[in-house]
């Protein structure tokens, strides 16, 4: 079990924590993101600038009165392991928040393309939100993260922009179906509802939706990504993004306790919602349903498990214990990754109204 979050730094070290779990941070190439043609798909693209503009949560993200004494109050009954796996929920989410910021903060300035740097610039406004909402309560427990110093002191990857496509695609897509299906279960249970911040998840997934839908119309804008070769790193994204989820989930079981969800059976809740979305930009999905499937997705949090037995002993019997373990999720990856993928037609309309 890891020790409690204390301090500011105690958070920060964190959030630049740099393992297959934990969220980066990402360049990409500009000028080819200065050449994109959104012309092909242009109606679909000025009613999604027109609902940016609406901007419907500019007045969401705000904490009213109740909310500290809320905290106060729900978190004085907190176990130490739900104290400790909120806190890395809301430093992990933070991270993800903001690696998106200041992406498309970037981008954004180093572009000229009008539609590109138009877009980039609302995505920043509804991130640096999002990020900034979710520091407020890291506040509360007194752990708020410096975020210039963490842009400026976290490592970056780079990745080129279909890379950025898919992997941002599945993460706003996955972020949404996450928070709604927490939202709804918390609608059944309130009860169960253990802090504040989970009363803004309706809304504040509707901004998640809305920025997968605008990388979904960048990637129907450019049909090559989808096709040929292509389909391989699709195949990769899909199944990284849900297998990374389940191991993470696992490992973390404030869901199970807390939000009176079984961690198995709302990862595949969230599978199935993301996995219907998605086709609506990528012509093959993953069979999750499949026995065989669930099966590697055990196997890989069991090499997970061996991974961090490994590293909690350290020394030299520890690191090969997480060679083993590193060597043993490698292969489980492989194996999903090699099964069979389910194939279909792209539709028409290339738009998803957020209604789960």
């Amino acid at each position: 079990m890891q020790a409690e979050l204390h301090t500011p730094d105690d958070a920060a070290r964190l959030a630049k924590q740099e393992t297959v779990l934990t969220p980066r941070f990402y360049t990409t190439d500009y000028a080819a993101m200065n050449r994109l043609d959104v012309g092909p798909v242009r109606a679909e693209w000025d009613t999604m600038m027109a609902e940016y503009e609406g901007d419907n949560n500019h007045d969401h993200f705000q904490r009213d009165a109740a909310f500290a004494a809320e905290v106060a109050a729900a978190s004085a009954q907190w176990s130490p392991q739900l104290r400790r796996d909120f806190q890395e929920f809301l430093v992990s989410s933070l991270t993800s928040e903001y690696s998106g910021c200041v992406l498309y903060a970037e981008i954004a300035k180093h572009v000229d393309n009008p539609e590109i740097k138009q877009l980039m610039r609302y995505m920043t406004r509804d991130e640096s939100r999002h990020a900034n909402f979710l520091n407020q309560s890291l506040k509360d427990f007194g752990l708020g993260v410096d975020l210039v110093n963490l842009k400026r002191t976290k490592a970056y990857t780079f990745f080129k922009p279909k890379y950025i496509f898919y992997a941002t695609y599945l993460s706003e897509k996955i972020g949404y179906a996450r928070y709604i299906t927490i939202f709804r279960q918390l609608e059944r249970h309130p009860e169960r509802r253990f802090h504040p911040i989970f009363r803004w998840f309706e809304r504040w997934c509707n901004d998640e939706f809305r920025h997968g839908e605008s990388f979904a119309l960048l990637m129907r804008a450019q049909p090559r990504l989808l096709q040929g070769a292509n389909l391989l790193w699709i195949r990769f994204f899909l199944l990284a993004v849900y297998a990374t989820m389940y191991v993470r989930d696992h490992t973390r079981p404030w869901l199970a306790e807390a939000l009176g969800m079984d961690p198995t059976t709302y990862d595949y809740k969230v599978f199935d919602i993301t996995t219907e979305i998605s086709q609506q930009v990528f012509p093959i999905s993953l069979d999750t349903d499949h026995p065989a499937f669930r099966a590697g997705l055990e196997r890989l949090l069991h090499w997970s498990r061996r991974i961090d037995a490994g590293k909690a002993r350290g020394g030299v019997v520890g690191r090969v214990q997480q060679a083993i373990g590193a060597v043993g999720a490698a292969g489980s990856f492989l194996r999903l990754y090699l099964r069979p993928v389910k194939q279909h037609a792209l539709p028409a309309d290339m738009r998803v109204a957020p209604s789960w």
